[in-house]
């Protein structure tokens, strides 16, 4: 069965203001766990929770990740940030075949793009990109795996009007889902918010997107 992530409105923030944002979101957004293990192959489960809300012009969402394992390779935006201690956030506005994914890593390099299958994006420009606004605990230069327990949080702030979408006060149904991976780690691991039921890991799939409203 699906899972539902109903998102409560908040009042708008104004400016970005991370800790005043992420504050908000722990106190007045939802909740939902990163915990789904939907290939055996990939046991390593870290802890990964996200905080989520929206003011009628971006959808919020604060991820907290505790692991074993760090890596931030990458640091250009639209590199293969899945390789790298990374989150993800994919949405369908309109529940069918389209859907826009939003993939970070934990120094805020982020892959984004807007597609109708796996192997056709069009990626989102840079101008696109520099309107997604992102706080990352890590920092922003890259790395090299280093192995220890860590905690970090990356928080993102996705505007409406980027997927398409118009908020008029009346509730939005959408589609998505939520992840966690870090492919090129030492502990190689994809966690879905909503279980995905295929042979290999495959986060494209809409088919197993979970329920999105937004109040």
């Amino acid at each position: 069965m699906d899972k539902t992530l109903t998102i409560p409105r908040i009042a708008p923030f104004g400016e970005f203001e991370p800790q005043a944002i992420i504050s908000a979101l722990h106190d007045k957004g939802a909740q939902i766990s990163i915990d789904s293990v939907n290939w055996q192959e990939y046991p390593y489960k870290p802890l990964a929770v996200a905080n989520v809300a929206h003011d009628g012009t971006y959808i919020y969402i604060d991820f907290f990740v505790r692991c074993n394992y760090l890596r931030a390779v990458n640091s250009e935006n639209n590199s293969p940030v899945s390789q790298d201690s990374c989150v993800e956030f994919f949405v369908s506005p309109t529940c069918d075949n389209h859907y826009w994914n939003f993939e970070l890593n934990c120094i805020g390099a982020i892959n984004a793009s807007h597609r109708s299958v796996r192997n056709n994006p069009t990626r989102l420009t840079a101008e696109e990109l520099s309107r997604v606004l992102r706080y990352c605990s890590c920092g922003s230069r890259p790395f090299n795996e280093v192995t220890g327990l860590f905690s970090w949080n990356v928080l993102i702030a996705v505007p409406l009007d980027l997927i398409g979408v118009k908020y008029e006060g009346k509730a939005i149904e959408m589609r998505g889902n939520f992840y966690k991976c870090a492919s090129a780690t030492s502990q190689p691991h994809y966690l879905s918010w909503n279980p995905i039921d295929t042979e290999k890991p495959d986060f494209h799939r809409t088919d197993f997107f979970g329920k999105i409203v937004l109040e």
